[in-house]
């Protein structure tokens, strides 16, 4: 909820599908690119954008961009241009770098030496000015404020073991690794190819899907006579809405050409000096939706151990736990099942209240969260309640939640966090405040019950945090055997916890 309120946002989401089988095909692809991102709105809600191909020779490429909500910016006459599509690619934006505007939004197109490619990009690019410049001297002019038509240039650049006339996009994209270590999960599509691309540190998720007729949906098995498409998605949550199995993740460093024919690893580039790979570990806290899967288990039972750590590492005297709608409500179960205390609801979430249509006034503002919330006093009047958040970032949400739940009845209010203080800013594709207006850097956080109005304030410890997300990891490591690469990049377990610690995973640059 603190998330939510306090504008930190997760950077896109992109959707990649192409075809099976015989080209033209009888997938809607477009239609399959729109609900991909649908499903993936939650990482981004300024625009979203499609380019489609139909893969001949010349391709065809077709562009639909619009600000907003998916559902806003593609209206359905527009989506019969791309009708003829045998792949595509898309992206949904919330943006970290360059301004929200339609000349930022993406996939972006670019002519290449070797024609075409449109590129999608979910992250943020550590050693971006340096890039800029690099670009600039080639005398390549940029048309935006975004990373990532930073990355779709570089792409275009010929790197040096190419042949003149012969395209190697896996040595294009090589080298563009070896420019920028991260942040970022790509997908490059060019003529009846798109290549799914995660930086080596695998900051940002990427996973693969296969579509299949519905009636195989949830039956285990199947050929490659039932695949009618593959599909890459920043989050797996997306693949039931379309019809698409959980296939794996690509991995960190992985280059993953998928065609019509299935999915190939190309190479798997490793990381400098051995380091650990460095996953978003608030991918799970927060950002990425519950039935996602992230190496090998699932966002809400991550969500649900968190929960169940900070009963451990936080106990306290209480009749009843609960949660602020919704996001933390895994953490909020969990923490109730190990405390042995029942779950019960607080609060009604009013779904419909938007930000655009209500004008501030006096009124409105001394109302304050009454306008969000129903109070369902009778689950908690003369209890005392321990409520569960999943961050406090700035503490303007939580204090007037914890004067309302008083005000109707409960006698104490405690604060359990479901993660630890976030005490420094991300540069890696998430959009936190800065250092100075997070809360667990400001004064007042020495009493930070006091100054919200809690009965006590509990976070969960980095050390809580990391060993619940990494308890589901190792026994799952050993199962996906299909990427057979020496290369020790899908080994070893690793997360981000930068924005908690301050130590970054790789040497900034301005």
């Amino acid at each position: 909820m603190e998330f939510e309120e306090s504008g930190i946002g997760e950077e896109c989401g992109v959707f990649g599908c192409v075809a099976a089988g015989e080209w033209p095909t009888q997938l809607d692809v477009a239609q399959v690119l729109t609900l991909g991102l649908v499903a993936l709105q939650h990482r981004g809600q300024e625009s979203a954008g499609i380019v489609t191909c139909n893969g001949d020779c010349p391709p065809i490429y077709n562009s639909l961009k619009g600000m907003g909500l998916v559902s806003a910016a593609f209206k359905p006459e527009d989506l019969l241009k791309h009708r003829y599509a045998n792949l595509g690619i898309g992206h949904t934006r919330y943006s970290t770098t360059g301004i929200s505007e339609l000349q930022n939004c993406q996939p972006f197109v670019v002519d290449t030496l070797h024609g075409k490619i449109a590129v999608a990009h979910n992250g943020e690019l550590v050693n971006a000015v340096a890039l800029r410049k690099k670009v600039m001297r080639h005398g390549v002019g940029l048309s935006t404020s975004s990373d990532s038509e930073l990355i779709t240039q570089l792409l275009a650049l010929t790197p040096p073991m190419e042949e003149l006339d012969v395209p190697d996009w896996v040595a294009r994209i090589k080298n563009l690794m070896s420019e920028t270590p991260t942040s970022y999960s790509l997908l490059v599509m060019h003529k009846d190819v798109i290549y799914a691309v995660r930086d080596p540190y695998g900051n940002r998720p990427l996973s693969l899907g296969r579509l299949v007729p519905v009636s195989k949906l949830h039956t285990s098995g199947g050929g490659a006579c039932d695949t009618e498409g593959w599909v890459v998605s920043s989050e797996s949550c997306s693949f039931q809405s379309i019809g698409a199995k959980y296939y794996r993740e690509v991995q960190p460093g992985e280059i993953v050409q998928i065609t019509r024919q299935g999915v190939k690893t190309l190479s798997v580039v490793p990381r400098p000096r051995g380091d650990p790979p460095a996953f978003c570990i608030f991918e799970y806290v927060y950002f990425a939706r519950a039935d996602s899967i992230f190496e090998g288990q699932m966002v809400y039972t991550v969500r649900q151990r968190c929960g169940r750590q900070l009963a451990i590492e936080a106990p306290t005297d209480c009749d009843v736990v609960s949660t602020v709608p919704e996001s933390a409500t895994p953490a909020a179960l969990g923490y109730a099942q190990q405390a042995g205390l029942p779950y019960v609801e607080v609060l009604c979430k009013n779904r419909y209240v938007g930000r655009t249509f209500i004008q501030p006034n006096t009124r409105l503002r001394q109302l304050g969260v009454a306008k969000k919330f129903g109070v369902l006093s009778d689950n908690f009047a003369g209890k005392r309640v321990v409520l569960i958040d999943d961050s406090i970032v700035r503490g303007n949400t939580i204090s007037p939640i914890i004067k309302l739940l008083k005000e109707a009845g409960a006698t104490e209010v405690h604060i359990r966090v479901a993660s630890p203080p976030i005490r420094f800013p991300c540069y890696m594709g998430i959009n936190i405040p800065t250092k100075e207006e997070l809360i667990a850097n400001r004064p007042e956080f020495e009493d930070i019950a006091g100054h919200i109005g809690a009965t006590s304030v509990r976070y969960l410890s980095v050390e809580g945090l990391v060993s619940a997300v990494q308890a589901g990891i190792l026994s799952q490591q050993d199962k996906d055997d299909r990427i057979t690469d020496a290369n020790t990049n899908s080994r070893r377990v690793g997360h981000c916890i930068a924005c908690l610690t301050g130590k970054y995973p790789v040497e900034l640059e301005w």
